[in-house]
């Protein structure tokens, strides 16, 4: 691992200042965590804040990892200010597609209830009070039911998006780098590596019963493909139109 950069470093005591104030301020995840457009508690701010903000030590502990393992490789490469604008617009691109698929479903539900006689006012207005219609129940499937109500009470945080980003870039770069999972101690080309990873993800998020980013397993799946889809055109693009590190400086 070479020595860690400078905007990594940044955003590594960044993330670390955010969790220890979530820890020590729960209440800052109402603020902080991003939530679904239609809930009250969503911020034009929480798009960028959820990047910061992370559920639990092992959580940010893989995160920062990966961050200073790929980060400072392609900060070295990039430059700090091309390295932080590549790394902000892949979380945004997460949080991007994790919310159209999680809105998708959520209109899917909706258009339902309406069609049988409620109003889309009326439904929010329930929901915003954290309780439900049982009626609402018998008009939809089970797992269309907690998907619908899932979207609309989960929140996202974690730089995993964003991490997702830099893998992509990462495999770019240096497909034939090894790299390895902890349950999988072998050594894999990056430009296999990555891909099986992101497959994997999109399959865990489709399987989910609830088709939502959770994948049901309460990881936002659909979140970290979107950080991969983000960077993998931004690193198309900059290499069709040859990018100059010195663009950047």
């Amino acid at each position: 691992m070479m020595n860690m950069t400078p905007v990594v470093k940044q955003l590594l005591i960044i993330n670390i200042i955010f969790f220890i104030g979530s820890q020590l301020v729960p209440i800052s995840y109402e603020y902080l965590a991003m939530f679904f457009p239609e809930n009250p508690n969503f911020k034009v701010w929480q798009p960028i804040t959820h990047m910061f903000m992370h559920g639990g030590i092992m959580h940010i502990a893989f995160n920062m990892f990966a961050l200073v393992s790929f980060g400072s490789a392609l900060e070295h490469f990039w430059g700090g200010k091309k390295f932080l604008f590549f790394y902000i617009s892949c979380g945004l691109g997460s949080a991007l597609l994790h919310t159209a698929v999680n809105y998708y479903f959520f209109e899917d539900t909706i258009n339902v209830l309406t069609a049988n006689g409620y109003h889309k006012a009326d439904i929010l207005n329930i929901l915003s009070q954290g309780k439900i219609d049982t009626r609402w129940q018998t008009l939809v499937s089970a797992a269309q039911f907690d998907g619908f109500t899932g979207a609309y009470i989960g929140t996202v945080v974690g730089a995993s998006g964003a991490i997702y980003g830099l893998l992509t870039a990462f495999a770019f770069m240096f497909p034939n780098a090894e790299l390895a999972l902890l349950f999988i101690p072998i050594p894999i080309k990056a430009k296999y590596f990555v891909p099986g990873l992101l497959l994997m993800d999109l399959f865990l998020g489709v399987k989910g019963t609830s088709l939502f980013g959770g994948g049901g397993t309460g990881i936002a799946h659909f979140a970290h493909v979107g950080g991969a889809i983000t960077g993998f055109l931004m690193m198309w693009y900059w290499k069709k139109n040859q990018f100059n590190n010195n663009r950047w400086n």
